[in-house]
């Protein structure tokens, strides 16, 4: 079982990578990065042995950079056109 500070840490890393993956302005990449990440949080869950939580935890920090980076980057270049399966907020 996780130590309590690594949980903190696995569950900061599993918000950190929703909220950037959020930022993603083109759907396809948006739902995939959301998708990706939860299943691969899923996927090591009841992982026990402190060695391979520690490599998984630094994976995770390094793909986090790299979804940061590309949530910059997909900013610089928005359009404000919505896909059809998006959802358009109507304000009443």
């Amino acid at each position: 079982m996780a130590t309590p500070a690594t949980r903190t840490q696995v569950l900061s890393l599993y918000r950190d990578f929703l909220r950037y993956g959020n930022k993603l302005s083109a759907y396809n990449f948006r739902e995939y990065a959301i998708r990706r990440s939860k299943d691969g949080f899923r996927a090591h869950a009841n992982e026990a042995e402190p060695s391979k939580i520690q490599a998984l935890i630094e994976k995770a920090q390094r793909d986090l950079e790299v979804v940061k980076r590309q949530a910059v980057i997909s900013q610089l270049y928005t359009r404000n056109e919505k896909l059809v399966v998006e959802q358009v907020l109507k304000h009443a």
